[in-house]
């Protein structure tokens, strides 16, 4: 509660400093705060989806085997995760009683009522938002596109070391991906314990118990809203979700000669985190709106727990393993790799 109450304080400061910019026009600065209480909304509704999956992305793939490995071997792996984009999440409808400051128009300018636009996983239909500063001042804008693809595929590489009483350390990393009006990369560590070691007859008949607990963080940014004004560009461009998610897992296997079959739960606890992280625009001469957009993205952040299933074929060529695997939940996300064990 203090902190949201000196978060506020320090936004009205910079209203009401910024006011004095704006003398000419007495209604300038309460346009200004409608327009910002819309971009929220609107920034809210656009790149939730996108982060939501993110999470289904840097879930699956953590463990490639729960048996116990001998001391010290290490396993490298090339991944390909492909995640498949459901159609309910791709678009979101937006109404003129939705916003304060802003009312939609069509592509050929004409007043509308209502749009379905796309979300940050949607297509490139646009619409756009007009708003009026002031009596010189309009603000016309081009509603933002999605990545407009099916799935999402993108690769990363992940490496294991076992280590003593059947624990092994994991790690992940991918490289910055490129989207279609964005990018995305997501990297963690994780450590596995082995349980089945403390039952024979389990070992016995090749069925392998693990326990697993990962933290990863997952980046994702998207081409947004800018527009100019008499007063220069807007600055709100980019923006960017960041998500840390805690992940708790069971697995459990059966071997059949080179062949594994195993089944995953998996429970994951994510924040979300959301920030405008384009150059800053000309406009930040009279007003921080940067700076007071990031302050108020801080009314939409959350913490949401996902539980999702697993289940993945493992087969063994020599020292070489091939893997494929399936994650559904509330989406649905494929994983196949290349692993190969020294």
């Amino acid at each position: 509660m203090r902190k949201n109450f000196l978060r506020y304080i320090k936004i009205g400061i910079c209203l009401i400093i910024s006011g004095k910019s704006f003398s000419q026009s007495p209604q300038t600065l309460s346009q200004i705060s409608l327009f910002l209480n819309d971009a929220i909304f609107y920034s809210d509704k656009y790149i939730t989806p996108a982060t939501d999956a993110a999470v289904y992305q840097s879930s699956v793939g953590w463990m490639s085997s729960p048996k116990k490995r001998k001391l010290f071997a290490v396993t490298l792996g090339v991944y390909g995760n492909v995640f498949l984009v459901p159609k309910n999440d791709r678009s979101f409808e937006i109404k003129n009683s939705d916003f304060s400051f802003f009312s939609i128009q069509n592509a050929n300018s004409d007043p509308i009522s209502s749009a379905s636009v796309p979300t940050s996983l949607g297509n490139d239909n646009q619409y756009y938002l007009v708003g009026q500063l002031d009596s010189n001042n309009q603000i016309r804008m081009e509603t933002p596109k999605g990545v407009d693809q099916e799935s999402i595929i993108y690769p990363y590489i992940q490496g294991s070391v076992s280590l003593w009483k059947g624990i092994e350390v994991i790690g992940k990393y991918s490289s910055k991906v490129k989207l279609k009006h964005g990018d995305f990369q997501v990297y963690g560590f994780g450590l596995k314990h082995n349980f089945s070691q403390y039952v024979s007859s389990l070992t016995k008949h090749k069925i392998n118990l693990s326990a697993l607990f990962a933290f990863s963080k997952e980046d994702i940014s998207f081409d947004f809203l800018d527009t100019y004004t008499s007063y220069g560009n807007l600055g709100i461009n980019r923006i960017t979700g960041k998500v840390q998610t805690s992940q708790f897992q069971v697995s459990g296997s059966k071997e059949w000669k080179k062949f594994e079959l195993m089944l995953s739960s998996i429970t994951n606890l994510s924040d979300f985190k959301y920030f405008l992280t384009g150059d800053k625009g000309q406009i930040e001469d009279l007003i921080p709106v940067q700076y007071i957009l990031n302050e108020k993205l801080k009314d939409i952040y959350k913490s949401k727990v996902n539980s999702i299933w697993e289940i993945s074929g493992r087969y063994q060529f020599n020292k070489f393993y091939v893997q494929s695997s399936v994650a559904f939940g509330k989406f649905v996300n494929t994983n196949l790799s290349i692993q190969y064990e020294f």
